[in-house]
Formats: structure tokens, sequence, C-alpha cells
């Protein structure tokens, strides 16, 4: 075989499916619990709850508009106080309970302008959307069916713990799997192929290959780098690009804002290491007596 062949461009749909059925196991043997055992129920280490939280996170309505109703109740205490007792209206410096009533003003005012501020500023609220987009399975004929197990293993598991939509390998200079909801080409029908001479030129690329750590777009509208990932769904929103070694990289595409959290990051991260140490010994194997160098379509 030609050195640097194993990654040559080149799309082909798999003649056998992706997902390979798991070979089947016995099934364990559960220890029968006694009715005594039973009758006491779980006896291990109970959740704490926070009384507190729980009670403003069900009554959020009511929490924001607290500090008003306080701070116009304050107010109104004060106004009372001085026309009840006969106090001056104008307030006099010399006098101690004028002093103490700018102060009670002081706070009270304060309070409703958090409680204004507290209804005006909302969370808002993040769900899950539906990719834009058509499905897409496109795998380099070329890769061997260890690698191409392990990279179907990557995506059934990605896909299915975490808020992945669309993933993308691109290693070598080639990419060798694209599979997931990919935009639309204009061929109707079909999922935009990845430029990959356009995406190494491209800043994402570049500073991912320069700093050789993982990069999250937890929010993939508010970067400008947007445009360099074309081949995604419109609407992605979060994107993790994790480098493979100096060699490729992997393009994650979510379908929710800061859907993929620090566990998915790091997991993601160490799969990352385990393709590139699967990737670079293919490689070698194929360049063992000469230089390794893919050639240009």
């Amino acid at each position: 075989m030609e050195a640097g062949s194993l990654l040559r461009p080149g799309w082909c749909i798999p003649k056998l499916p992706l997902r390979r059925p798991l070979p089947a196991f016995p099934p364990l043997a559960r220890p029968s619990l006694s009715s005594s055992q039973k009758a006491e129920g779980y006896r291990g280490p109970k959740p704490k709850r926070n009384l507190v939280a729980d009670w403003v996170y069900s009554n959020d309505d009511t929490v924001r508009i607290l500090p008003t109703y306080v701070g116009g109740f304050s107010l109104l205490a004060v106004l009372l106080n001085r026309a009840v007792f006969g106090i001056a209206p104008v307030a006099d410096a010399g006098s101690t309970q004028s002093r103490a009533d700018l102060l009670t003003l002081g706070l009270a005012v304060t309070d409703i302008l958090t409680g204004l501020v507290w209804l005006s500023i909302r969370p808002k609220s993040i769900s899950m959307v539906d990719p834009q987009g058509v499905e897409c399975q496109r795998v380099s004929p070329y890769l061997p069916d260890c690698a191409a197990s392990e990279l179907d293993w990557f995506w059934e598991s990605l896909s299915a713990v975490t808020c992945c939509r669309s993933l993308v390998v691109v290693y070598d200079n080639n990419c060798i799997l694209q599979i997931g909801m990919a935009a639309e080409s204009s061929k109707c029908g079909e999922a935009e192929a990845v430029d990959v001479a356009k995406l190494i030129q491209g800043s994402l690329y570049q500073g991912i290959m320069n700093s050789g750590a993982q990069s999250y777009l937890a929010n993939l509208s508010l970067y400008p780098g947007k445009s360099e990932l074309p081949f995604l769904p419109a609407n992605t929103q979060a994107v993790i690009l994790q480098p493979l070694g100096g060699k490729g990289i992997l393009i994650i595409g979510g379908d929710t804002v800061r859907g993929f959290t620090t566990t998915d990051q790091a997991w993601i991260s160490l799969i990352g290491d385990k393709l590139d140490a699967t990737l670079s010994k293919l490689v070698a194997e194929e360049g063992r007596d000469k230089r390794f160098k893919l050639e240009s379509p």
C-alpha cells in the first residue's frame, strides 16, 4: 500500500453500518434481600437539601419583588412616624431623630431600587434546538475496521450522553469523518462537505494548533469565527474544538447554549488523546519505510 493512502481524501458510505451490536452477556445474579432488610429500606447517606434555596427557587417572583415592598413599607413608616409624633417635616441636621430618619430613607430607597433591578433583569431560559440541516454519514474508505469502530463508538457515546449533534474529524489535512447533522449544500438534500484547505487557513484552526489546548465556544453565535464552520448546521449553539496532537482536530457541535459541562469537556479531551494515539499509530505503520506524506487530490 502506498504511504499516505490510509487517510487519502475520499468519501464512501461503509458497506456495514457503523453501529455494531454489542455482545450478549449473561444476566448478573442479584442477591436476594430478606424481609427485614426490605422493611428497613435504604440505609446509606442521603443527600442534604437546602430548604432556603428550594423555597427561593419555587418563589422566584415573590423574592424578586420583596425588596420593593420592604423599601416602600420602610419609607411609609418613616413618614407616619414624623406625622404621628409631631416631628417637623423639614429635616434638622442638629436633631438625632432627623439624622436617623435620613439614614432610614436612604436604605428604603436602596431597597426599592434593588427590587426594581431584580424585576427588570431575569435569566434567559436556555432550551435545546433542532439542528437545521440534513443527516450526514461520511467516512474515509481507507480507514481500517479498528479505527472505524473506535470512531463509531466515540460518536455513539458522545451523542448519547451530551448535547452533541455534529462531529467532524480532520487529521493530517484530510477529513476522515463527518457524521450527524450538517448544513445543507446548494445541491438539494446533500450535506455541505468540509473544505479542509479553507478550514486549516482559518483563525480557529490555527489558534487551536498553536495553543494545543481545547477551545469551548459556549455560545457560537457570539463568535465571529462561526463563519469558518459553514458545514455545521446554521443554528448550532455550541462548539468544542479539540486538537488531536499536532496533526488534526475534532469539531463537535451541540444543540444547546453552554450545553457541554466541565465533565464533558474533560472526557472529550481524554478521548481526543486516545484517537490521536490510534490515528498516529496507523500513520506510522503506513510510513514505516519512508516519511508519511499525504498526496494532494
